[in-house]
């Protein structure tokens, strides 16, 4: 009896150990229904396509996502450029893939009948910014009237506001322009029909949204996600495109090509506004 105790003992320390779970957190969605609302379906895919069990983990801010990943409790994160410059400074985090979003540009906008024509009107006059710290809402913009020769806060009056309480101030003649993107743009006209406005700056493409693993993370579990991406992105971006906010993504590409000197845009846009990377906008 005692051969059989020892035997079974041994077959029960032969199993295998499960492997631990693949954490992925997304640095602008709050609480795990919400993550799960857009993402459920992408953690899935992404499941069947790569064989490994995926665990969608909830971040309350980009801070935390930093303090998550240097922790070891997450190991892969979809952030924005702006938060993608800081965490590789604060985490060394491995870009995975681009998630590319179609029309993704910063935009100064006047009203069509001011007295604001180009950048350069600007002088002297009240610009607004939206989120701060965002790409397209903040940094963006501010480096779009930088390439026209306008400097951050010297040459003009910035001011961060809420964008639709900026747009009801454009309106009223409070302030001269304000920062966007167009998406912002063409909900803006539809919300305010009988108003007209004028873009008098566009900025280039803005670097793309990106997935970026921890440095240390499991070298064969993230050449699945790759090879996934790769042989499998209409399958996932299918996936993604299931969810309502996500809908940024569609007709967009994930990037596989894409490295760490593509973000040197955003780090420009940094300087522009007078901060570093060592830490996020507005903590």
């Amino acid at each position: 009896m005692l051969r059989s105790a020892i035997a079974a003992a041994a077959m029960i320390f032969a199993l295998p150990v499960a492997a631990e779970p693949v954490r992925l957190a997304v640095t602008d969605i709050e609480g795990l229904e919400a993550l799960q609302q857009e993402f459920s379906a992408f953690e899935k895919a992404l499941e069947d396509t790569t064989g490994l069990d995926i665990e969608l983990f909830p971040v309350s801010s980009r801070t935390s996502a930093v303090e998550s990943m240097n922790q070891n409790k997450v190991d892969l994160v979809l952030t924005g450029p702006a938060e993608y410059v800081v965490m590789k400074e604060l985490t060394n985090a491995e870009i995975v893939v681009a998630w590319q979003r179609p029309n993704y540009f910063a935009q100064i906008v006047v009203m069509a009948e001011g007295e604001i024509d180009g950048p350069q009107d600007l002088k002297g006059k009240t610009v607004t910014f939206g989120s701060v710290g965002s790409t397209s809402q903040h940094l963006g913009p501010a480096q779009v009237l930088a390439d026209f020769g306008l400097a951050y806060g010297t040459d003009y009056t910035a001011q961060i506001i809420s964008r639709n309480v900026a747009i009801e101030a454009l309106i009223r003649g409070d302030v001269q322009a304000v920062g966007m993107n167009d998406g912002h743009l063409r909900r803006i006209r539809d919300a305010f029909p009988g108003e007209a406005f004028k873009v008098i700056a566009r900025g280039r493409d803005l670097p793309n949204d990106i997935l970026v693993a921890r440095p240390d993370m499991d070298r064969e579990a993230l050449e699945k996600i790759k090879t996934a991406f790769l042989e499998n992105s209409g399958t996932l971006m299918a996936a993604v495109l299931k969810g309502e906010d996500n809908q940024k993504y569609g007709g967009g590409f994930f990037l596989t090509g894409v490295n760490d000197e593509n973000y040197n845009y955003v780090r420009d846009m940094y300087q522009t506004i007078g901060v570093d990377t060592s830490s996020f906008v507005g903590d």
